[in-house]
């Protein structure tokens, strides 16, 4: 004696998709001190992202320069012998914020531009664009 059972498929299972993550593509141009630690003046280098940052936290994972380049507080982001800030500056002036800055004499440049003028770490980097990692060798008299 047999017996219809009613049978409930499985649904299939949604094909996940793979994607891969965006990767932008820049020109790394070095001076001095990076230069040095870099081995070489210019490279491609290849990230996950599309912002300095995402550029700057790959950059820092392959090539350990983060503290030379990069302020953690106010206090490093400054030299002791700058004069101090008067309070009416005239113009626009941008500061990145704290943590986002780099050291006295450090410069991240993005097509030419310091990071500072454009978006701070947040600005958007496309495949081709040239970023700029400067910390300039300094000699006394």
């Amino acid at each position: 004696m047999g017996t219809d059972r009613a049978t409930t498929a499985d649904p299939k299972p949604a094909a996940t998709e793979h994607r891969e993550p965006d990767t932008t593509t820049v020109t790394v141009r070095c001076t001095g001190h990076v230069r040095t630690a870099v081995g070489s003046h210019e490279l491609e280098f290849t990230f996950e992202g599309d912002r300095l940052r995402d550029f700057l936290e790959s950059f820092f994972d392959e090539y350990d320069l983060e503290d030379m380049l990069i302020a953690e507080t106010e206090a490093d982001a400054a030299h002791s012998g700058w004069a101090p800030v008067p309070d009416d500056l005239p113009g626009t002036w941008r500061k990145n914020p704290e943590g986002e800055q780099t050291r006295p004499y450090a410069r991240v440049c993005v097509n030419g531009r310091f990071n500072e003028h454009l978006g701070g770490f947040e600005t958007e980097l496309t495949d081709d664009d040239r970023v700029a990692l400067i910390y300039p060798f300094m000699f006394c008299c």
